[in-house]
């Protein structure tokens, strides 16, 4: 199982960077300092029908300082690690501190936050992907690529794995002292047909989301995932798809999975729930929410059964962490209670602006040369409590409806109210059974209405975790690994487009 952080990031200087940063920032008149050091290594291997179509291996290594001057935010860094260069990244944030300090209309002051003297914390993982082999790697992908291949009807086949490890060293003038690692990776097999006559193609790819877990995961030794089964049935699925009939617009009934409706919560609830996306931060960028701080306590998000957390503390979790990157400890709590919006993503700096005494731990960085900003918890839409139920039971309330499985494409608009995805399988849904696959299926809704048709959720064996690799925000652009857990739900007269109509074929 998970061991400790790696010899070769401890034997880094971490403490003698640390004491040259922050007290050359004490000297400089800093009413606050933390020095971070950052690794990032990213291994990505790509298989098309069974060869090998790239391999590549990249290390990102850095550090950084902030310091807060007379109420102003300063920010530097640089990739050497030295003492004499931890001192002058420290200076050089002084100095844009102070350059920057007659613009600034809004002082900073930031949360408090209980210190934490030499804290060390480790994701949850058996086996390192960094200690397998890459020959060891390439096996397992074309192993499951050949299973593929060799199905009737399947033309084409991409097998990937990307792999990352992140360790941190955080410290501040309060005296916090953090060392963390982490590893995730996401494994995808994608089948594709071709009719080479009407040249009529489809795709359907594996539901295996991106996790915080070890080369177990790839494999299937830690039983999470059934990858024999899932690359057994994906031909049939397939062949099916492609003879499906095209979908009839308009209200219909809906059981979603949680490998589709994780990314509906993504879009709709994690974005709109961003406190800064909230007061206007990414308005020039990826927009702002209609989920304004002046209805907090007061919207009505959703169905009385929708309760949404916010997470730093799921296990396997993409964005869990023991401590976020401003020496925050992880924590769990209530985004959507009862329906309401009752809270939001927050850092040191807004949690004060919004009436509270402490952040709950939000705060992230890509890389050392890019500064922490606010970023998405692992948000997560809660199970019944009260009963198991199981999706072959919402299944079976539905009359005459669809059950969608599997993310495909979204769009979203930029107050992240209204909405479209699609995904990667549709059963239509008749007297309580399933029959059969439908084809060119995309649901449409705003926000509230989604989640005010929402009449049952189920039960936690229904319960999973999505997630993306990828979520993008700010200027300069950062992105950011990010997991939504959720159970199947049944929702009532949401609108479907035929997207083949929708298009104009």
């Amino acid at each position: 199982m998970t061991s400790g952080v790696d010899a070769e990031f401890l034997a880094l200087p971490l403490s003698t960077l640390a004491d040259a940063a922050l007290s050359t920032a004490r000297v400089s008149g800093a009413q606050h300092a933390d020095l971070r050091v950052h690794r990032l290594v990213t291994q990505s291997i790509r298989i098309r029908d069974g060869r090998v179509e790239a391999i590549s291996n990249s290390t990102d290594l850095g550090l950084a300082v902030r310091v807060i001057v007379d109420g102003t935010w300063g920010f530097a860094s640089a990739a050497a690690l030295t003492p004499d260069t931890a001192a002058e990244v420290a200076q050089r944030a002084i100095t844009v501190a102070k350059t920057l300090r007659a613009l600034n209309r809004e002082k900073v002051e930031l949360a408090d936050e209980p210190r934490y003297d030499n804290a060390q914390w480790v994701s949850a993982y058996a086996l390192d992907p960094f200690t397998v082999p890459t020959a060891d790697k390439v096996d397992v992908l074309q192993d499951y690529s050949g299973r593929l291949s060799a199905a009737d009807g399947v033309d084409h086949v991409t097998a990937s794995v990307l792999q990352v490890k992140e360790q941190t060293f955080y410290a501040d003038t309060a005296g916090s002292s953090i060392t963390q690692q982490r590893v995730r990776l996401h494994p995808v097999l994608e089948a594709i047909t071709v009719d080479s006559a009407s040249g009529v193609f489809e795709s359907m790819r594996t539901l295996a989301a991106p996790a915080g877990r070890g080369w177990e995961y790839v494999t299937g030794a830690d039983g999470i995932w059934d990858w024999d089964g899932e690359l057994a049935q994906i031909p049939a699925w397939l062949a099916e798809k492609v003879k499906a009939p095209t979908v009839t617009a308009g209200p219909t009934d809906l059981v979603i999975d949680p490998s589709n409706l994780w990314l509906t919560i993504h879009e709709s609830i994690g974005h709109a729930t961003e406190y800064d996306r909230a007061i206007g931060y990414e308005s020039a960028y990826a927009g702002t929410s209609f989920a304004t701080p002046d209805k907090l306590g007061t919207l009505r998000y959703g169905t009385p059964i929708m309760h949404v957390t916010g997470d730093r503390t799921q296990p396997h979790g993409l964005a869990t962490v023991g401590y976020d990157d401003e020496g925050v400890a992880g924590q769990r709590w209530d985004l959507v209670r009862a329906g309401i919006l009752v809270g939001y993503q927050l850092d040191r700096v807004f949690a004060p602006r919004l009436g509270l005494d402490r952040s709950n731990g939000c705060s992230y960085a890509d890389s050392a040369h890019h500064v922490p900003i606010q970023r998405m918890a692992n948000v997560s839409l809660q199970p019944d409590p009260d009963r198991d139920t199981s999706t072959a039971e919402l299944i079976s309330r539905v009359d005459d409806g669809i059950y969608i499985v599997g993310d495909k494409s979204w769009s979203i608009d930029m107050q992240r109210y209204n909405f479209q995805f699609t995904g990667q399988r549709f059963f239509r849904i008749r007297d309580g059974k399933l029959d059969g696959q439908l084809r060119d299926v995309a649901y449409q809704a705003t926000t509230t209405d989604f989640w005010g048709a929402m009449e049952a959720v189920g039960g936690p064996s229904t319960w999973q975790l999505g997630g993306a690799f990828n979520c993008g925000k700010a200027q300069p652009g950062q992105v950011a690994a990010v997991s939504h857990g959720c159970p199947s739900v049944l929702v009532r007269g949401v609108n479907i487009l035929n997207t083949r109509n929708e298009a104009g074929q």
